[in-house]
């Protein structure tokens, strides 16, 4: 950065320059702190999208297991007309 030269401004000038710089300071620390928080989330994100296109997949096989049995079960009526 910039070597601030003290003679060339008031005290009150230089207390603002400091006072912006510690926020550009605390900026920049949160700015880090969420790129960080964000790449953790998109990564968690990525993690719960796979495990939720799992589970839909164990979910369609397990219905078509069941559609598959209640087909080959015989209808309530026929085994009453063959009695």
């Amino acid at each position: 950065m910039t070597e601030i030269h003290r003679h060339d401004y008031s005290a009150a000038m230089i207390s603002e320059f400091e006072q912006l710089l510690g926020k550009i300071g605390q900026l920049s620390d949160l700015t880090q702190a969420l790129r960080q928080e964000n790449a953790a989330l998109r990564s968690q994100m990525t993690s719960l999208a796979d495990e939720n296109s799992r589970l839909a997949s164990r979910m369609k096989e397990a219905h078509e297991r069941v559609a598959a049995l209640l087909q080959s079960m015989p209808a309530v009526g026929q085994d009453e007309e063959a009695a």
